[in-house]
């Protein structure tokens, strides 16, 4: 197997059936040497740098129902909230001083915020801080409306496709949301010029080998400037609540794989893969991560936007949690860099 890393790392794309000998085949020595392989290919893009990114969790309201997700539409036990657009500019303000040149709104499709007025946020923030990237991550949108965005300064959009395999992701949403529509989305803001971000669950209800086969594909053909893939976590409030927890042993596996099919990746070690495992975050980055999202969003925002549960945020003001976050990368040889952190 060590000859398919090895393959992976010089010609960049694999076909289905050597993506799937690796996933079938992985064992404690095939990992140890492709995290190996996926450090050193990290270490010589981006050196020892890890771009942050300020999460902003903009609203918890969403119309969709997904069946995995814990602020879906028909969970009645939610509390609810939605930022002000001054509430933003403060979350962007603060982060700003704490050396953020990169801010991320996030939110479900929240049917309260019109267009206009995320456009209106997005010019306001870039009008203050000229030198910031603006993420967004909504959801899916007609493409008039992520042209909107884009001509009011918006830089990237975050949609994970869950999973690229029509009849999977059918079992993980209502009839209501279409696959197809998902995927139309990512190829409509590519076409925009965002730089765009997908990604997946690991370890979803009824995900198979061969599902994860199609991702890896998938991202191997659309190209993607970022890819945010973390562990399914259940949540109690939705119809997956009895679910077993995705793996981050076989996150890590499938992070290292990611980093060497493009090197130049963005690969965030996400707030699942570091709620399920302490040791989450640091093992991300010696995976290949690059990148980590800490929150600025106002207290009652973080324990509120609960996708899954026991979500792990600081809980602490933002200067304690960066400082936090300094001194654990400081422990495996890392640092913050302060920068946009574009693809390059």
């Amino acid at each position: 197997m060590r000859e398919l890393i090895d393959k992976l790392g010089s010609e960049r794309k694999l076909n289905e059936h050597e993506w799937l000998a690796l996933l079938k085949n992985r064992n404690n020595s095939l990992k140890e040497y492709l995290l190996a392989r996926s450090r050193a290919q990290a270490l010589a893009v981006f050196g020892r740098g890890i771009y942050i990114r300020g999460l902003i969790e903009i609203s918890n309201y969403c119309r969709n129902n997904c069946y995995y997700c814990g602020i879906r539409r028909g969970n009645k036990g939610a509390h609810r909230y939605r930022l002000t657009a001054a509430d933003i500019m403060a979350c962007c303000r603060q982060g700003y001083e704490l050396g953020f040149r990169s801010f991320v709104l996030q939110g479900g499709e929240d049917e309260g915020f019109g267009e206009e007025s995320i456009a209106e946020i997005i010019r306001d923030i870039k009008s203050c801080f000229p030198a910031v990237a603006v993420t967004l991550s909504l959801g899916e949108k007609p493409r008039e409306v992520y042209a909107l965005y884009r001509e009011a300064g918006a830089d990237r959009y975050l949609l994970r496709h869950e999973t690229y395999d029509k009849a999977h992701y059918e079992k993980l949403h209502p009839a209501a949301m279409s696959w197809e529509n998902r995927i139309r989305c990512l190829y409509d803001l590519r076409d925009l010029g965002y730089q765009v971000g997908t990604g997946f669950m690991v370890g979803s209800p009824y995900q198979t080998e061969e599902h994860l086969v199609r991702d890896l594909m998938f991202i191997q053909e659309f190209h993607p400037h970022m890819v945010g893939i973390g562990p399914f976590i259940p949540h109690r409030q939705t119809k997956f609540a009895q679910e077993p927890a995705g793996s981050a042993e076989l996150t890590l596996f499938l992070l290292a794989l990611l980093r060497l099919l493009d090197p130049k990746l963005l690969l965030p070690a996400t707030t699942a893969l570091n709620t399920i495992d302490p040791r989450g975050r640091k093992d991300g980055i010696l995976a290949g991560a690059n990148v980590v999202m800490p929150n600025l969003s106002p207290d009652f925002a973080c324990a509120n936007y609960e996708l899954y549960d026991n979500k792990k945020y600081s809980g602490l003001e933002n200067a304690a949690q960066i400082e936090n976050l300094r001194l654990e990368l400081e422990s495996i040889g890392y640092e913050i860099k302060v920068d946009r952190g574009d693809y390059q």
